[in-house]
């Protein structure tokens, strides 16, 4: 019994640095100075099992060979070298005669040799098979020792019985349990590592791929909102905050996540928003509808998204696209294509009609003449009638004209010097006031002046004839960041705000016998002259329109 009591002992013993090296592993450390612990607590075994070892007819039987083995086989050759200097200087001061002595070099020479074979191909090795190989190594040392011990005791002429063979067989089943189960540990220990290490990459991707959709989501010029299968919200950005109008009681992007959309959507929304996601949470296939909300107009897209696996529905998204811009751009195409249709229109009729109608009025004045005097106001308003249908041929070809322009450098105080007494003379006969309010440093610019004076003539007639009489028609120059401004503004009765964005197609107008022609030609005046035209009015106190001349732009075009 005391014998099996000492195994029992070396069993534990043995196993010290696997309980070691289980604690250090949990400790994150890793792999990190692994040969240091494996030598220091494989020794620290070892020399245990040495001092509590029994003897056996002068023959020591301990387990110190399994943390020797365990740890030169996790430890490598570093801790080989370091173990078998730290055994075999223990060792031989404890040998008593020749045969030991023998015996013990052979086997330091053979287990060196084994161990160096052994622990590359066991360190590379998977669990499975380094326990297989573990169990092998054990096996032929348990081999080696049981034949140099039969051979000793042969030598020394002791009698083996059956207790002896017996405690020889618990001795080989204790040595080979203790090396699996250190195997088994160790092993257990490093899986649960690895495992934990694949768990944290994992998870640390997942935060990446999170924080990435997240900033991408944020970033994105569409409203986005994304859903799991329950309806609570995963993700959103601000602009879906602002363009679904959602209730600003939930606050920010991350007070919204987790609710509920059907929470968070405001009454009139339902019809919309919620019904949408209500869909594509049930299966339905992807959705696109237009919504229209005040002057914006959004394109919302739904579709429920779906596992990779088994395709089941884990969630659904909305997204919206304020489309206001495209559908402006497509206006603005539109009013292109009507210019061009202006233009071709323009070159058709420009020969067909002008002479026919100057041959016209040359008669109509002939006839004029020799006709009574009480018939001469019907003449005038044949002859005005035709210089109207005259103007509104001209204003085509204006407007039609695609030419190249010569431009000078010149003054736009100076242009607006020169028209002075025309505009003057207008406004007198109306009862009005003309006001002048020209910036005394102004730089010259490159202008056409045919051009600029047909703009600022167009503009002021359209002033004088928006107000009544004593209205004042003020016209003013400024010069500031790199922008020249001429502004001209009317005491009138301005335009009605929806149709301000109308002001500059051709064809609209606002007089009942305009032409439409008359800003889309101002327009086209100032683009050519790399500028624009913005107008402001107010119902009942009057119109400005406002035109840009980018200094700076037309120095660049000057230095190319």
């Amino acid at each position: 019994m005391s014998v099996l009591k000492e195994l029992l002992l070396q069993f534990i013993i043995s196993l010290l640095p696997v309980f070691a090296y289980q604690i250090w592993y949990d400790k994150d450390r890793g792999n990190k100075d692994i040969s240091v612990i494996m030598t220091l607590l494989g020794g620290s075994a070892m020399a245990l099992c040495m001092i509590t070892s029994r003897s056996l007819h002068g023959y020591d039987l301990d387990l110190r060979l399994i943390p020797y083995t365990i740890a030169s086989l996790y430890g490598g050759l570093p801790t080989l070298i370091a173990l078998t200097v730290a055994y075999v200087t223990i060792r031989i001061p404890m040998l008593d005669n020749w045969q030991e002595a023998v015996i013990f070099g052979v086997f330091i020479i053979c287990f060196i040799l084994l161990m160096v074979v052994a622990i590359r191909p066991f360190q590379r090795s998977s669990a499975l098979r380094k326990k297989r190989l573990g169990l092998i190594l054990m096996g032929i040392i348990c081999a080696y020792y049981s034949i140099s011990l039969i051979v000793y005791f042969s030598l020394q002429q002791v009698h083996l019985n059956a207790m002896f063979l017996l405690l020889l067989a618990i001795s080989i089943i204790v040595t080979l349990s203790a090396m699996w189960l250190s195997l088994y540990m160790i092993e257990s220990v490093r899986e649960k590592r690895l495992l934990y290490e694949e768990v944290t990459r994992v998870s640390a991707n997942y935060r990446n791929e999170v924080e990435k959709l997240q900033q991408f989501i944020g970033e994105t010029s569409f409203a986005v909102l994304l859903l799991d299968r329950e309806g609570s919200i995963t993700h959103i950005n601000e602009l879906a905050i602002k363009l679904f109008g959602l209730k600003p009681e939930y606050g920010g992007v991350k007070s919204m996540l987790g609710q509920s959309y059907r929470d968070i959507f405001p009454q009139e929304s339902e019809t919309v928003c919620r019904e949408l996601l209500h869909s594509a949470l049930n299966g339905k296939r992807e959705m696109l509808q237009p919504y229209m909300e005040g002057d914006k107009m959004l394109l919302k897209t739904v579709f429920a998204i779906r596992s990779s696996v088994d395709h089941q529905i884990v969630g659904a998204a909305l997204i919206a696209h304020d489309v206001t811009e495209l559908t402006q751009l497509r206006n603005e195409v539109g009013r292109m294509e009507r210019l061009s249709l202006v233009g071709q229109m323009a070159a058709s009729i420009t020969h067909e009609i002008r002479n026919p109608m100057a041959v016209i009025r040359g008669f109509v004045q002939l006839i004029q003449e020799r006709s009574e005097s009480a018939q001469h106001d019907y003449f005038r308003i044949v002859m005005e009638e035709l210089d109207r249908v005259n103007m509104i041929i001209s204003d085509f070809l204006s407007l039609a004209q695609n030419r190249a322009l010569t431009m000078e450098m010149g003054s736009l105080n100076d242009i607006i010097a020169d028209m002075r007494p025309l505009l003057e003379a207008d406004a007198n006969l109306r009862g009005q006031t003309l006001l002048l309010e020209l910036c005394e440093e102004m730089p010259p610019i490159m202008v056409n002046d045919r051009e600029i004076k047909q703009l600022l003539l167009n503009l002021a007639r359209n002033g004088m004839e928006a107000m009544d009489e004593k209205g004042i028609l003020t016209i003013a120059t400024v010069f500031e960041g790199g922008a020249i401004e001429l502004r001209i503004a009317d005491v009138g009765v301005g335009i009605p705000q929806e149709k301000m964005n109308k002001l500059f197609e051709p064809f609209f107008t606002t007089k009942t016998r305009g032409t439409g022609l008359g800003l889309p030609l101002c327009l086209s005046i100032a683009e050519r002259h790399n500028g624009r035209i913005d107008a402001y009015s107010t119902e009942g106190e009057g119109t400005t329109f406002v035109v840009t001349f980018n200094v700076h732009m037309q120095e660049v075009r000057l230095a190319t």
